[in-house]
């Protein structure tokens, strides 16, 4: 591995977004890296804040509307993009959404913890509340914290290193296009080919969950309507 391709994709929820963002280019990183953000189908007013941020702020922007009319989630075109991309320069493939913070080391030690770790598939970083707390989607890793440890569970993509190693090893190509969401998928594929995923809970992120898809907090205030939602309207396939 020789440097990080770092992604944010989003759908509008601007303000997260831009504060994502900014801590993501205030990463203290020593290996080559790029950063994009892959707009998928924000409003025309998000569309443009993210433009304007992109020149002033110093990020590279794609709108997925200039490449495809598929219409969003476009999870698995940007996955299978930015793998091939990642290949081509043996970078790894860091993913870090559109509703968490990162810290300025939080790349550069997930990029050296993955490369000191034999067959690691995905470096992820722990979630955390604003007091500092595991919360979800790593409920699982309570009394866990401050240690690196392999990880069974399938790994979040809230902020995770997929490295170079398993991305020439698993044709994102074969990834079922019915889902929306494929972090569930992919971290069991790894575990099939024989690879580790490792769970950084001394390298902890905040985390505002579904802060980019706002209708999935009904899951916890009105989970009758969350359920109705899912599977009237196909949406959230995981």
């Amino acid at each position: 591995m020789e440097g990080l391709n770092i992604i944010t994709p989003v759908k509008d929820s601007i303000d997260l977004t831009l504060e994502t963002i900014k801590a993501t280019l205030a990463s203290d990183i020593k290996v080559p890296y790029t950063y994009t953000v892959y707009n998928d189908f924000s409003t025309p007013e998000n569309t443009a804040i993210l433009e304007k941020a992109s020149k002033e702020m110093g990020f590279r922007l794609v709108n997925l509307s200039d490449i495809t009319d598929h219409p969003s989630p476009n999870y698995l075109l940007v996955l299978q993009k930015t793998r091939e991309e990642s290949i081509g320069k043996n970078w790894g493939l860091a993913i870090v959404e559109s509703d968490v913070i990162v810290k300025r080391d939080t790349f550069q030690n997930l990029y050296n913890g993955a490369l000191e770790r034999e067959k690691c598939a995905i470096a992820a970083s722990v979630t955390v509340d604003e007091k500092g707390d595991i919360n979800y989607p790593y409920l699982p890793a309570k009394g866990k914290e401050n240690m690196v440890v392999k990880y069974e569970k399938h790994c979040s993509f809230c902020c995770s290193l997929l490295t170079p190693q398993f991305l020439k090893a698993f044709d994102f190509g074969e990834l079922d296009s019915s889902k929306n969401w494929f972090d569930v998928t992919i971290s069991h594929k790894a575990l099939e080919l024989g690879f580790n995923n490792w769970l950084f809970t001394n390298q902890p992120v905040w985390h505002r969950p579904h802060g980019s898809r706002p209708w999935k907090q009904l899951k916890y205030t009105n989970p009758l309507k969350y359920y109705w939602l899912k599977f009237t309207k196909g949406l959230d396939k995981i």
